[in-house]
């Protein structure tokens, strides 16, 4: 009984996607809008999530190595790095931003990683009860999160709504990365299997998934935004190792961009009106922010 039901979800869901896609008759189109880096002497920028005002958090990877988040604003100003203050001099990862600003991701101490929220300038810890490490990955605008945990038994994804954390994995994982939420409870990520062949995946707000999800021909798929039309962006491997940025619609509408003349190319986040941002990688191998705009065009 229980297999008949997900054939008939999955069924309903693939009718449903496709009927609408055909409705809109129309194709997505991915423009670049500007690129940036943030503004200090010898950093890779890492953009990771965008909200619907525009405004983008992400990390900075300094020359010593040491991770610290920023935000960037919609009119292009800078936040200084962001640092937990609990964190013992490595790594702050900023992970997450929603439209009230609430910032989230997670930083290391002792070689083990905390969850935090960040509201103005109050730092809140968030760590799943017994994990080794929790990370916060992704943010949705009622405050619900979700990213991965690893106990002494091993790795999990999980989501946390309204104080309720589910433990979850996709059929065949040996470890989970979710990646992004939206306002709807929907997961975009990715996980491992056990042949280590990384495979992208949607988790729906009922736990139900549609995995693996791979770019015709990759060797490595990742989805990291999903935002409520169900738009997914990420990035996939080719055959000859070059990196791809990736939007996608299921239940296998891809389009791909690749920021010009890279070999590297990643599309982390998108919100509801289809801004992206994401990170290319240039020849003198500095990574760039950038930022996009997915349309729909007339077939």
């Amino acid at each position: 009984m229980q297999t008949n039901m997900l054939v008939r979800f999955f069924a309903t869901v693939s009718f449903l996607i496709v009927a609408s896609l055909q409705a809109q008759s129309a194709s997505i189109t991915i423009d670049l809008v500007t690129t940036f880096v943030y503004p200090q002497t010898g950093v890779q920028t890492h953009p990771q999530k965008i909200n619907t005002g525009g405004d983008i958090a992400g990390e900075i990877i300094l020359s010593t190595g040491e991770t610290r988040g920023f935000v960037r604003l919609r009119n292009g100003s800078f936040s200084s790095p962001i640092i937990d203050p609990n964190e013992d001099g490595f790594l702050t990862d900023v992970r997450a931003i929603n439209d009230s600003r609430l910032i989230a991701g997670y930083y290391i101490l002792s070689s083990l990683a905390h969850g935090f929220f960040l509201s103005g300038n109050t730092y809140t810890d968030f760590n799943i009860p017994d994990a080794l490490n929790t990370y916060i990955d992704c943010l949705n605008n009622a405050g619900d999160v979700a990213g991965s945990v690893d106990f002494i038994s091993g790795n999990q994804g999980y989501i946390n709504v309204d104080g309720n954390v589910t433990l979850f994995a996709p059929p065949g994982a040996v470890t989970v990365g979710s990646f992004g939420i939206n306002n709807l409870n929907q997961i975009a990520g990715d996980y491992v299997d056990t042949s280590s062949l990384t495979h992208g995946f949607f988790r729906n707000s009922d736990g139900t998934f549609i995995a693996p999800i791979d770019y015709p021909g990759s060797t490595q798929t990742i989805l990291f935004g999903i935002n409520d039309k169900g738009w997914m962006v990420g990035r996939y491997v080719d055959l000859s190792g070059v990196t791809h940025g990736l939007f996608m619609v299921l239940p296998g509408r891809f389009v791909t961009y690749d920021f010009p003349d890279s070999t590297f190319t990643s599309l982390n986040g998108i919100n509801n009106q289809g801004i992206i941002c994401g990170r290319y990688l240039d020849s003198a191998g500095v990574e760039h922010g950038l930022i996009a705009r997915a349309r729909k065009t007339t077939d």
